[in-house]
């Protein structure tokens, strides 16, 4: 059962989310740029408010303490983006790579085959014979080490090499998700 004190507390922090919810809204949607993600983000900082919300009601502006969580969730919002994009350029290719007779069924095959591996096995082969990173390359893109690539690479190669039948399966990844690249690419 409730106290009369954490009933209080609940009347008092409904009233401060119904007075400053839009507000922190608004601010999120202003520093970030994503009208989509400002809700989310005014609604994460005031569960962090409300996890607090003892030391929020004795500061003396509980509503900059508030702005200080919006900004902060936002900066980190946007810090995560940018990391993401510059992977992405990382892993995009910057040229354009022609093939000429694509073999539609191998890449079906290969797709397949991958589907079939654990994600950081699929990851590993990918980064590694699709891409042309190195192995410290995918270790930091991945968050593992290096060994990690090393052993997960030789493993889901020799797991495609059994499920496909051959012993140039990496090469055959390779040129099966450069085809794919490309189909995608005439789509657009």
């Amino acid at each position: 059962m409730g106290t009369v004190v954490d009933d209080a507390a609940s009347v008092e922090f409904h009233a401060f989310f119904e007075r400053h919810y839009a507000e922190l809204s608004r601010l999120a949607h202003l520093l970030t740029g994503e009208p989509d993600a400002a809700d989310d983000l005014a609604a994460d900082a005031l569960l962090a408010l409300w996890h607090r919300w003892d030391r929020v009601r004795a500061a003396d502006h509980p509503v900059a303490y508030a702005r200080g969580v919006v900004a902060n969730l936002a900066r980190s919002r946007i810090r995560s983006a940018v990391r993401e994009r510059r992977r992405v350029a990382l892993f995009w290719p910057q040229r354009e790579e022609g093939t000429e007779n694509p073999d539609v069924a191998g890449v079906v095959d290969v797709q397949e085959a991958l589907r079939a591996l654990p994600f950081r096995k699929r990851a590993c082969v990918v980064l590694r014979h699709a891409f042309d990173l190195s192995e410290k390359d995918t270790a930091l893109a991945l968050g593992v080490s290096v060994g990690t690539v090393k052993s997960q690479t030789s493993k889901a190669v020799a797991e495609l090499q059994r499920v496909l039948g051959t012993r140039g399966a990496a090469q055959q990844v390779h040129a099966a998700i450069a085809r794919t690249g490309e189909a995608a690419g005439r789509k657009r």
